[in-house]
């Protein structure tokens, strides 16, 4: 798996590449700002890209802009961005059109390396990847007459694995429970919260997202 790397740290952006190379990806760019990773896309075609949200020069989100463009002009390219706050509006800028190929994670879930390497291929193979304090953060927010509140504590702990871009099978090893289980439990979900229910393991995370900002 070719990947594409677009950090301005250079500490960061080389233990990155390490941590990738040594898991057997194909690291084929290393870039320091979003003029270098539109060039190296281009150059190299790479199967995703990792992408701070804030690249020089102005620091602001040049990387999620670049991020953004990328997607339209090669529509199979994965995109997993980082950052180093919750931003939730950035986070869903990204993810407004499609959720699948995409991933928004904290730099802070790096060091848990077996969880950033699955979250990396989960997302160069079409799936989602959503960190897990932003989705605890949309779900901390409150409306009137919130749906949210007929739902059940197992039905929650559900619903925030939905949202991160956890699959049916990854939800029922994290809870230990059956897939048969799961899938009354998202029923369920979808039921109370008058959502759809897609068959697409990313459109299922972007409509569970796209409920959770309103």
């Amino acid at each position: 798996m070719r990947v594409g790397i677009a950090e301005d740290s250079v500490l960061l952006r080389e233990g990155i590449g390490r941590l990738l190379a040594d898991a057997g990806f194909d690291v084929v760019a290393r870039c320091g700002d979003a003029v270098q990773l539109r060039a190296a896309v281009r150059a190299a075609v790479p199967d995703v890209v990792i992408v701070d949200i804030r690249l020089p020069p102005t620091h602001t989100d040049e990387g999620l802009r670049a991020a953004i463009e990328l997607r339209a002009a090669y529509p199979g390219l994965a995109v997993l961005v980082l950052s180093q706050y919750v931003e939730v509006g950035l986070a869903m800028s990204l993810l407004a059109d499609s959720a699948d190929g995409v991933g928004y994670l904290l730099k802070d879930r790096i060091s848990n390396v077996p969880e950033f390497l699955a979250a990396v291929r989960r997302v160069a193979a079409g799936g989602s990847a959503v960190d897990p304090i932003i989705v605890a953060t949309l779900l901390s927010r409150r409306r009137r007459d919130d749906p949210l509140a007929a739902l059940t504590p197992r039905e929650r702990e559900v619903l925030t694995l939905m949202a991160e871009g956890t699959s049916n099978q990854g939800i029922a090893d994290r809870l230990v429970i059956t897939l048969r289980a799961v899938e009354k439990y998202v029923s369920s979900i979808f039921g109370k919260l008058g959502l759809p229910a897609t068959g697409s393991e990313s459109r299922r995370v972007l409509a569970v997202l796209l409920f959770l900002r309103r």
